[in-house]
């Protein structure tokens, strides 16, 4: 952070600019993707983390995205998805405008903590994951997984993927499986259904490419499909490795999304209420 100024505000503009290319929309790591695509960001900046293993890029995207949310320029409302209002469609935002908009909700929810200063607020924006964030991992959850023995890790894994609509799950339970911890049943209908592969790893770093080539090659001859768990992050190279043309498609579940499946099922998890006060609302009243 210099001067006063947090380093997410320069991703401002190019986050509108890759909502419109994606057509108004589009879900948070896809946005990413798009800004990372069309500025060529190097991997240095696209798979550095902080100290809690959560990526900072798209941790500053995401901060970005909520600071556009309370300035009207994003829609708040549609769940897991970053959507574009129609006064953002048309807007461009010049390097100061964003410090403007930057610098306004700093002051805005300054006063509304008032036992907090705006380095304060700053600094713990550019260190967690915004509470708007639709996609931010819990990190509760994670700390809980990051907790079992690796054996107890698959195990609960196998019960995930059982209650995501899995038959006949089974973890190997075997060293040297070339990476498989276990297998499944997904049935698409009652005529087609194929059996998946997956590998389960307690991470709180970034999965590089190697792993995902090393677990295909384990997968191949095997299972049409692969799953590739983690309590991390993978890197811009692993993502693109999963998705190659011409190889077998692997998906991946990090600890964002693996958050999500577990409260999507409600396994180990009760859900919870919370209602959070839009300053943007109340903002207009003031005058």
């Amino acid at each position: 952070m210099k001067n006063n100024q947090a380093e997410f505000v320069k991703w401002f503009d190019p986050l509108l600019v890759a909502l419109r290319d994606l057509g108004d929309s589009g879900k948070p790591m896809e946005v990413s993707r798009k800004i990372a695509e069309n500025l060529k960001l190097t991997d240095d900046i696209l798979d550095s983390s902080l100290k809690s293993g959560v990526n900072r890029f798209h941790n500053q995207v995401a901060w970005a995205r909520q600071y556009l949310v309370w300035e009207g320029l994003l829609d708040s409302s549609k769940f897991g998805t970053w959507k574009l209002t129609e006064k953002g469609k048309e807007k461009r935002l010049t390097d100061q405008q964003s410090r403007d908009i930057f610098k306004k909700w700093v002051d805005i929810h300054q006063k509304a903590r008032k036992a907090k200063n705006d380095n304060q607020i700053i600094s713990g924006q550019e260190k967690t994951p915004p509470e708007e964030f639709e996609e931010a991992f819990h990190p509760e959850l994670l700390d809980v997984l990051m907790g079992l023995s690796p054996n107890g890790f698959e195990k609960v894994c196998k019960e995930l993927l059982r209650e995501s609509g899995f038959e006949n799950v089974e973890v190997t339970g075997r060293s040297h499986d070339g990476g498989i911890d276990g297998y499944g049943i997904l049935e698409l209908n009652s005529f087609v259904s194929f059996k998946v592969i997956f590998q389960c790893k307690r991470y709180r770093g970034t999965v590089p490419r190697a792993h995902i080539g090393d677990f295909r090659n384990a997968m191949i001859g095997k299972a049409e499909k692969g799953i590739f768990i983690t309590t991390g992050t993978f890197s811009y190279d692993a993502i693109r490795e999963a998705s190659r043309d011409g190889a077998p498609q692997i998906e991946l579940v990090d600890g964002e999304k693996l958050v999500k499946m577990f409260e999507k099922v409600e396994l180990g998890v009760k859900p919870k209420t919370n209602y959070l006060v839009d300053l943007n609302y109340f903002e207009r009243f003031k005058e």
